[in-house]
């Protein structure tokens, strides 16, 4: 895995500079609501060109007023309304088309009324490589893997929020998610041009270099915040996983556990037998450095909350050799030093802190009766969990100030 600067420049922005590749890797994407089926776009007409001063083949093009032009495919979802909600206060782009099935024409306001006053509307034909320059897909598993390669050859970059290109291994894809992957090429570590997993905090300078984003689930991306600096130290000799989440994480298409009579009032864990992310969350503890023992038997259980939004992590971790708590507190603050998002807390954070916002807020400690260090990440599971990080792995991709249309602060209360 590549070093990442633990203060990295964010401060001025870069040429807008994307590596062409003979391949480019692959998307992530939430864990939650997705429009999916055959989906196609019409982009509004827009006039795109390189950047002025340049004629650098791998610039990211411009509309005439110097914005990206980006599309949406999947738009119907809590993601995807996430993205639009984002992405249309953000500087350096325009939203020049959205995609759902079986919504062509429909007013995005008739879809989510506090995206009315956007004026945008759901289309139904695929977008142009003259009309757009960067996808970003929010559909459900399968539905990414094999529209990738086109818009790829297309020439545009693409930031998929499903689980489609997150995995290395193409023999994970029908044990975790049922199909077989078309692109297997596409995948992380594949090769030259292939999926960059798209977590900044971890993967920043491969993400510089790609332009294909798998963009991670929600619950691996506050577990993996919460102890990426232990894992790097080698100092995880077991863990637990104990995730919490709000119910918007289970998507908008209706459930029968996610009527209000059967969430209000009521905590359950589910995917007792194995949840799909700790696949993702197994392999990424393994590129930190965790030993095969012990990500081998990394204990995961995700439960739902009755509140719309949030999530929290808690991670119990067993050391490997005896710490203090001054030297746990050392790596925290050496791995997240200049990190925009992550806050590094001096007790439990709570959802409410992170509502709305992309921050994610860390705290650890040690517990001297036990011995096992206790490491927590509060995050919103739609923001910093989806659409954000979406969002800030695209700046990075982009060459763009990694902050950029995401410096919201969290609604409280």
């Amino acid at each position: 895995m590549p070093k990442v600067p633990s203060v990295p420049d964010r401060q001025h922005p870069r040429p807008i500079r994307v590596r062409v590749l003979g391949h480019a890797g692959t998307a992530a994407r939430t864990v939650h609501d997705y429009a999916h089926g055959c989906m196609l776009m019409r982009l509004m007409q827009t006039s795109v060109s390189a950047v002025p001063g340049t004629t650098d083949p791998g610039v990211l093009p411009r509309d005439a007023a110097g914005r990206i032009p980006v599309a949406i495919i999947g738009a119907t979802g809590y993601v995807g309304a996430e993205l639009i909600r984002l992405l249309e206060r953000h500087p350096d782009v325009r939203i020049v088309g959205l995609a759902a099935r079986g919504r062509d024409g429909l007013p995005v306001g008739a879809a989510f009324a506090h995206l009315d006053e956007t004026g945008h509307r759901i289309d139904g034909a695929l977008p142009t490589s003259s009309d757009v320059a960067a996808v970003f897909l929010a559909l459900p598993a399968g539905a990414s893997a094999p529209r990738v390669p086109e818009l790829l050859a297309r020439g545009l970059a693409v930031v998929d929020l499903g689980p489609d290109f997150r995995l290395a291994d193409p023999a994970d894809y029908p044990r975790w998610y049922g199909f077989e992957h078309p692109a297997p090429e596409l995948l992380p570590g594949a090769g030259p041009g292939a999926a960059v997993y798209g977590l900044p905090e971890l993967h920043r300078a491969a993400l510089a270099a790609t332009r294909l984003v798998a963009s991670p689930g929600c619950y691996p991306t506050a577990a993996l915040l919460a102890l990426a600096p232990l894992a790097r130290a080698g100092l995880v000799a077991d863990v637990v996983v104990d995730a919490k989440s709000g119910v918007s994480g289970a998507g908008r298409e209706p459930k029968l556990e996610t009527h209000f009579s059967e969430a209000n009032e009521n905590l359950r864990a589910y995917g007792l037998g194995g949840h799909r992310h700790l696949a993702e969350l197994a392999q990424e503890l393994r590129a930190l450095g965790a030993a095969s023992g012990v990500v081998d038997a990394v204990t995961f259980t995700p439960h739902l909350v009755p509140m719309t939004r949030g999530l929290l992590a808690t991670c119990y971790v067993r050391p490997s050799h005896p710490v203090t708590a001054a030297e746990i507190s050392g790596l925290y603050e050496a791995a997240y030093a200049g990190e925009p998002f992550v806050r590094l807390v001096d007790a439990a954070p709570g959802t409410k802190h992170v509502s709305g916002s992309n921050a994610a807020r860390v705290h650890v400690r040690l517990d001297e009766r036990s011995g096992r260090i206790v490491a927590l990440a509060a995050i919103d599971n739609l923001v910093k969990g989806a659409a954000g990080q979406a969002i800030q792995a695209f700046n990075v991709v982009a060459g763009l100030p990694e902050t950029s249309g995401l410096e919201q602060i969290a609604l409280y209360p």
